[in-house]
């Protein structure tokens, strides 16, 4: 079955895994009145049920993240902290997320993993509890205790025989030690959460095994880069190549596929990263101004040439000059351009003798040059010297698999532009975006997640959902006129629904039919919503 489904099941085992084991461990019985008691097992039970949520989480910072506010929200603490650690890969940097605490107090918290509370707690892999950490033996003479005057301390460690990692809780909402529910509810956690990591980094080691551009990613600097599809593999594979080298490049393919951060990043990659990257767009200027802007221009050249103007070749000297829209740029400049590349000499405007240049052209277009030169708006000896290395970028709709990674990386960056506080996106959304359309590509997702962030944010909300990405899907009004990307879901989902309910159902048909992959199946069923009737859709 697919991997999907295969997830699915896993998720499913674990789940049943977790109820068996919930139901073997012991629970804490307050001796408090019956009101207090049911206050109690509300807690115990919300514990329990937000623990099961959390095995459908795939990302460790997302993990992290709703399992610490978990933990914080039971035990009523002020302030915590998790660090997990990958048993597999020792030399790893852990990951961790704290709350509550100030820039240098977390910096002491990290610190005391190898001295202090927690590293006790390591050492003996047993939970730590005291009143109060300033008046206990044990850790009255730590200085970070003494300068900060740590009070009631919690401390779990998060597995066994070695643990995980460590679970850390320090002062409560209200002043006193933590009672002894609060340390068996978070023994409960801790016990519970080392198998969930455990399947957590089972799952990420399986998903970054059939990462195709990690032989490339080890040899190169392309950490804004998202993806781990074949299509972008073959890209990654010829930017190491041509990245050392001066040869002239042509990145071809539609728009918004990231031709501009493409070439920023063969450029970050060669000899020549730290040099100036010069980029200009060859269809934003008015062509009596294009062989200025680009070769620079002598005082009195033009009537705008009132003193010498120095051009984007000159600005670009011994580093890269980026000429987006190539097929715009006028056949007057393109002769002058094709000069450059052959002598590496050049005319400003008005000038009576040569200059000679240090830059390598990398150029980019969306359009089918081949055309042009037929056409003859496009001359054929400048393409020939153009495209001595052509890299073709992928339409997004060619790596479908990346768009999880996409969206990620776009969240994160929005939140960080508008200083929004982290969010997540929500599986519905990312298996909307999924099976989506994108006809602007890249960028079309990119300003599609940065006006989720903004929505999610003005909602006062935590998570990405599937509306505040597709609001047209969302929209109700009879008078709302349907767009194309509305449009276009609905057609797929009549026409999955109609190849599946002609086939029985059976989805390997139905895949041949549509012309798609199994999982590609699967993944619009989700997306849709679709259930076979009289069963749920598994």
């Amino acid at each position: 079955m697919g991997r999907r489904i295969r997830q699915k099941a896993d998720e499913a085992v674990g789940a049943v895994y977790l109820r068996s084991q919930i139901a073997a461990y012991p629970v804490a019985v307050s001796t408090m009145d019956s009101g207090g008691d049911l206050a109690s097992l509300r807690a115990e039970r919300d514990l329990y049920r937000k623990l099961l949520e959390l095995a459908s989480r795939d990302e460790p910072d997302v993990f992290l993240r709703e399992a610490l506010s978990l933990v914080l929200q039971v035990s009523a603490a002020k302030r915590g902290y998790i660090e997990l650690r990958d048993g597999a890969a020792p030399n790893d940097a852990p990951w961790w997320i704290a709350e509550g605490f100030s820039e240098n107090d977390l910096a002491e918290v990290r610190a005391a993993i190898s001295s202090g509370v927690i590293a006790e707690a390591l050492a003996t892999g047993r939970t730590i509890s005291t009143a109060s950490a300033v008046a206990d033996p044990r850790f009255e003479s730590l200085e970070s205790v003494k300068a900060n005057r740590i009070e009631a301390v919690l401390c779990a460690p998060i597995g066994a025989d070695p643990p995980i990692g460590v679970l850390y809780l320090q002062d409560r909402e209200q002043a006193g030690p933590f009672s002894e529910d609060d340390r068996v509810r978070a023994e409960v956690f801790a016990h519970h959460l080392a198998p969930l990591v455990d399947r957590l980094l089972l799952r990420r080691r399986a998903r970054e095994s059939v990462d195709a551009t990690l032989p490339y990613r080890s040899l190169l600097k392309v950490e804004s880069l998202a993806g781990r599809s074949e299509a972008i593999a073959r890209v990654l594979r010829e930017m190491s190549v041509v990245a050392p080298r001066r040869v002239t490049i042509l990145l071809t393919g539609p728009s918004g596929t990231g031709k501009t951060q493409l070439a920023r990043l063969i450029h970050e990659n060669g000899p020549r990263a730290g040099k100036p990257f010069v980029e200009l767009n060859c269809a934003t200027l008015p062509e009596p101004l294009v062989e200025s802007e680009l070769f620079g221009a002598m005082p009195g050249a033009h009537s705008t040439a009132t003193r010498r103007i120095e051009g984007k070749v000159a600005a670009a000297e011994g580093g890269t000059l980026f000429l987006d829209e190539i097929g715009e740029l006028p056949l007057g400049a393109q002769s002058k351009l094709l000069q450059l590349l052959q002598s590496l000499e050049y005319f400003p405007l008005g000038a009576t003798k040569a200059l000679r240049a240090d830059v390598r052209v990398i150029a980019a277009t969306n359009v089918d040059l081949r055309l042009a030169v037929e056409r003859r708006t496009f001359r054929e000896d400048l393409l020939y010297r153009l495209q001595i290395v052509p890299i073709r970028v992928p339409a997004l709709a060619s790596r479908r698999e990346d768009i999880r990674d996409l969206l990620e990386l776009f969240c994160a960056r929005s939140c960080d532009a508008h200083g929004i506080g982290p969010l997540t996106i929500s599986p519905g959304a990312i298996r909307a975006a999924e099976t989506t359309d994108w006809p602007g590509n890249v960028r079309q997702l990119e300003n599609a997640v940065e006006a989720a962030v903004i929505r999610a944010a003005g909602e006062g909300a935590t998570q990405i959902e599937r509306g505040h990405m597709f609001t047209d899907d969302a929209a109700s009004d009879g008078e709302h006129q349907e767009t194309f990307q509305a449009a276009t879901r609905r057609f797929q989902a009549q026409l999955l629904k109609r190849a599946l309910e002609d086939t029985g159902w059976n989805i390997l048909e139905t895949a041949r039919r549509l012309d798609v992959t199994r999982s590609h199946v699967y993944n619009l069923i989700r997306a849709h919503g679709l259930e076979r009737a009289g069963e749920r859709e598994f």
